[in-house]
């Protein structure tokens, strides 16, 4: 319990200083982004784990051997067999030929798709267009028998781009950042990193997310060049004092700006009081003093922390001074 304790305290500590980071840690390219794509298809293979039937994979089957030009009479029924879903992410300047990675899932009744092959399938985007066909053996991880999660496997490079995302990317003469955490001091400093380093008033942050970047005259047909300078670009990164509280695990992390208000507070047996006028502590049992207004809650843990409080009264102590208005930043429970 005391371990769980102390590895709060320590994650207080480290968010009390934010490190520099890269652009590109931070920010994301507007037209630069992965697209879903998915497709419904058969795997094949399966000793006896497959779908119990069904009308979704009979029809399926039916439909399959009449394309290899054989017309079945009867209905088709095999539990070698099952229904899957398949999706994948298209990346961004994905180019025709390029292969890229599966999951597939069941959809039927199938108890295991180890050792089943997938059928050729075409992955769909929104817009309806084919953008890649995936086949292949699968793999679901190494999974031992009876383990769980076994209707759902990979293909590591299963499937083969066959439609490319038009960007025209190279032609562009200015590029929208869009901030990953939204933040105005951020965007500030990302604006003047960026100004000050290509020297020119080349960047605007229009606001808490969004900043503009015109190409430099000597960058155009050469974007590429331009954002390997200016993703690698250093920046401090801000962000507003927050308490984000896992009630169902116990886990709490919290930023290190976090402060505490003069105010006092009983919980149980156990007395705090955050004093802003130095006086006189009193020396009453099991009661904790801050004598300043700027009290951190890194300190307020570590003393909790030496009086063992468990989490799930930290939980309710945090949501009590948030309350009453003496804890400033916000809490968000998950």
């Amino acid at each position: 319990m005391k371990k769980t304790l102390l590895t709060l305290s320590l994650l207080l500590a480290s968010t009390a200083y934010s490190a520099p980071s890269r652009l590109k840690d931070l920010v994301s390219v507007k037209g630069v982004r992965e697209n879903p794509i998915l497709g419904y298809g058969l795997v094949i293979g399966l000793n006896g784990t497959g779908d119990a039937g069904g009308e979704i994979t009979n029809t399926s089957l039916k439909k399959m051997f009449e394309k290899l030009g054989l017309n079945p009479k009867t209905e088709i029924t095999s539990k070698n067999v099952a229904a899957v879903v398949v999706t994948a992410k298209l990346p961004a300047f994905a180019r025709v030929g390029q292969k890229i990675d599966l999951v597939i899932s069941s959809i039927g009744d199938a108890s295991s798709l180890a050792g089943g092959t997938l059928l050729v399938t075409p992955l769909k985007g929104g817009d309806g267009n084919i953008y890649a066909v995936a086949a292949g053996p699968m793999s679901i991880g190494g999974l031992k028998k009876g383990a769980k999660f076994a209707t759902t496997g990979t293909i590591p490079g299963g499937a083969t781009v066959e439609k490319e995302v038009v960007t025209e990317f190279e032609k562009k003469n200015s590029l929208r950042l869009s901030l990953n955490n939204p933040d105005f001091t951020t965007a500030a400093r990302i604006e003047k990193v960026i100004n000050e380093e290509l020297g020119g008033k080349f960047a605007s942050a229009k606001d808490s997310t969004t900043i503009d970047l015109v190409v430099p005259v000597q960058y155009e047909r050469n974007i590429v060049q331009l954002m390997a300078i200016v993703e690698n670009f250093k920046v401090n990164p801000d962000s507003a004092a927050k308490i984000v509280i896992n009630e169902r695990t116990g886990t709490i992390v919290a930023g290190g700006d976090v402060t505490v208000a003069p105010v006092a507070i009983s919980h149980g047996d156990l007395t705090i009081e955050v004093k802003g006028d130095g006086g006189d502590k009193g020396g009453k049992p099991n009661t904790i003093y801050f004598m300043e207004k700027g009290t951190t809650l890194n300190e307020l843990v570590k003393s909790l922390n030496a009086f063992g409080v468990a989490p799930e009264d930290l939980i309710s102590i945090f949501q009590t001074l948030k309350k009453d208005g003496a804890l400033v930043g916000d809490i968000e429970v998950i």
